[in-house]
């Protein structure tokens, strides 16, 4: 790691030790708070190359200027590939969460072809960086999701109890992503699915931790927060005019609430993603330190 990079990190630590010994001391109101405050820095940090793509469809869609030499989608792919090389270049990101992100461009990428060709929505502007219709800057608008989801995994120690195996949610995503496709054609599965995904996820709890000791809650319930996020951030996207719906052609409103049931369907894909390549890495199972039982790191 960078020497002035590990030097900031050391400030940091530093200072969280002052405040945390000062929290403690005003009671369990200022612990709560401290503890709160943390929580809500290492989603941001999480949040990093997501928060990147968004601030920057925002900049480009009320700034960008007419006429520019370069289309406004071209350079919008060529800024998230600039902030990937930078994240790994500063061991801002691991080359696991790369790797996590160039699967799920190619995923992504491939689901919008399919989607553009059957007006679903579409890209306005011109660009050249693009395969059938389809700008290249969006696949890393999927990619946000798998690095939010890998970095949240390993800033947040996630570990699990109750958790199905990893067959069931290859088997589930593979449903998902497929009806995601035949709803076109076929009756939409998405009932089906909703009731598989609470079979599957719910008695599955995630363990975090945010400082020292591991916090919990149902894994679903986060799977639907993260899910009501992504769709905040689509509203962003069409506010600045990224992308269009059929329905705001004539003019932006904000994107249908049905459509955070279709994004955590998505989430579902995501995390089994993630899931998948982080079993890739080291096994481990631990004592979870506030309640004596075990539970197993994925």
């Amino acid at each position: 790691m960078d020497t002035s990079l590990q030097t900031g990190l050391a400030g940091w630590s530093r200072l969280d030790e002052r405040l945390a010994a000062l929290a403690f001391r005003h009671g369990r109101c200022a612990v709560a708070a401290h503890e709160f405050a943390w929580f809500g820095l290492k989603q941001a940090w999480a949040c990093l190359f997501g928060g990147c793509m968004v601030g920057l469809l925002l900049a480009s869609g009320l700034w960008w200027p007419a006429g520019a030499p370069v289309a406004r989608y071209d350079a919008l792919t060529l800024a998230a590939i600039l902030i990937q090389v930078a994240l790994v270049t500063l061991r801002l990101e691991t080359r696991r969460e790369a790797a996590v992100i160039l699967l799920f461009h190619v995923v992504g990428t491939a689901m919008e072809v399919f989607k553009t060709a059957m007006g679903s929505w579409v890209y306005p502007e011109p660009s050249v960086l693009r395969i059938a219709g389809v700008p290249l800057f969006t696949g890393f608008m999927y990619a946000a999701v798998g690095s939010y989801i890998a970095r949240a995994w390993r800033l947040f120690d996630f570990r699990f109890t109750a958790h199905p195996p990893l067959w069931a949610g290859i088997l589930l995503s593979v449903a998902i992503y497929a009806n995601f496709f035949t709803h076109h054609f076929l009756p939409d599965a998405r009932p089906l699915l909703f009731a598989a995904m609470v079979v599957a996820f719910g008695r599955t709890w995630v363990h975090f931790r945010i400082r020292a000791i591991h916090r919990r809650m149902p894994l679903l319930a986060g799977l639907v927060l993260v899910a009501l996020f992504i769709w905040f951030a689509e509203n962003a996207g069409t506010f600045a005019r990224a992308w269009v719906y059929p329905a705001q052609r004539g003019g932006w409103h904000v994107v249908a609430p049905e459509k955070i049931g279709a994004w955590l369907l998505l989430m579902t894909i995501s995390y089994v993603m993630v899931w998948t390549v982080q079993r890739a890495g080291p096994q481990a199972c631990a004592d979870d330190p506030a309640r004596g039982q075990r539970y197993i790191r994925r």
